[in-house]
């Protein structure tokens, strides 16, 4: 009897450690003051490097990249691209072939990952916990690690660095189900930066010659 009211408590334990890590009150406070930091915003710009990291955590090719958002609106520079969304449109340019692609802007099937949406992601379909603290130079950082509840995901985790003292982001990595590993650190990043509604949609008079295939 004694043994199998062991087993009964062992087991009750063990189900609430699982409880308390998909949950992890810590990971959650610093996730909802990264949000709540970047959602007061009126607006806000960001430079990053993004690339593919090695085995020796350094990146074995790198980009630069830009973006703009205010509210659901966006300019985003990456990739030999450009990404306008002005809360209706969405328009893709592609530099290399001097055409843009416009289409009906839908917020719930624009890449999760990306930078306009890094500080809401752990809202919906992740659970996650505190990794660590870490310290690079004069400043201290803590590490959130992010796992997608749809096993079927693409994505095998993710991790956010946020600055311990402001809450901002420093960088994210993100896992494949392959191993690969891909980075984002920010660079350079302006709070309220001064975003005139116009940037967000494409003005085909800046590219000349630029091929137009709309698709709404």
């Amino acid at each position: 009897m004694m043994k199998k009211v062991f087993l009964i408590i062992t087991n009750l334990v063990l189900v609430s450690s699982l409880v308390f890590a998909q949950k992890d009150q810590k990971a959650t406070a610093i996730l909802d003051e990264m949000s709540k930091k970047y959602q007061n915003m009126k607006s806000f710009s960001a430079s990053f490097t993004y690339g593919t990291e090695g085995n020796n955590a350094k990146m074995t090719e790198s980009y630069k990249g830009d973006v703009t958002v205010k509210g659901a609106k966006f300019h985003l520079k990456m990739a030999g691209q450009e990404v306008f969304a002005n809360g209706k449109d969405l328009y893709t340019y592609v530099k290399e072939t001097n055409e843009v692609n416009i289409t009906e802007f839908d917020p719930a099937m624009q890449e999760e990952l990306s930078p306009t949406k890094i500080y809401t992601i752990y809202k919906k379909g992740y659970k996650y916990v505190f990794l660590e603290e870490v310290k690079e130079g004069s400043q201290f950082y803590e590490v959130v690690e992010l796992s997608p509840e749809d096993k079927s995901s693409k994505i095998a985790k993710v991790q956010i660095k946020v600055n311990k003292s402001d809450k901002s982001v420093k960088s994210w990595k993100v896992w494949d189900k392959s191993g690969k590993r891909t980075v984002f650190r920010v660079d350079r990043f302006m709070p309220n930066a001064p975003a005139d509604d116009k940037i967000f949609t494409f003005d085909k008079k800046l590219y000349p010659g630029v091929e137009v295939v709309d698709l709404r």
